[in-house]
């Protein structure tokens, strides 16, 4: 069996090239509601490759010749967030978020200035 590693390495490398294209890497958008939302996932990719060969015989060992080789590959995708649009902001939304409670705290305060905006806004409503 004859291989030529060379091109299959290459054949390869062209597969995962197209691959982990832009579109693949950031899908689709889609909307909800005002937002415009496009996903984003993390691409990895991982090979390797072996090979031997043998000659002439060794005391205690056969006769001698010989080859081996031998490859293997990964490959790991995992959606890591989205991209959200809505007027003129651009955010990312992150779809695991290892800060646990501290994360929570960190919105308290753009939350509370969006609560007493409101509450400002229906007050000005009101008196008009």
């Amino acid at each position: 069996m004859s291989i030529n590693l060379e091109a299959t390495v290459k054949e390869l490398t062209d597969f995962f090239k197209t691959e982990a294209s832009t579109e693949t890497v950031v899908g689709q958008s889609f909307q909800l509601g005002e937002f415009t939302c496009v996903p984003v996932i993390k691409f990895g990719l991982g090979l390797g490759y072996g090979g031997g060969e043998g000659k002439g015989g060794q005391q205690g060992k056969g006769s001698g010749e010989g080859i081996g080789g031998g490859a293997g590959g990964g490959v790991g995708v995992e959606p890591i967030g989205f991209l959200v649009t809505h007027k003129e902001q651009i955010s990312f939304i992150p779809t695991r978020n290892n800060k646990g409670l501290s994360a929570v705290f960190e919105k308290v305060p753009e939350l509370l200035e969006k609560y007493l905006n409101k509450k400002k806004a229906e007050k000005a409503e009101a008196t008009v």
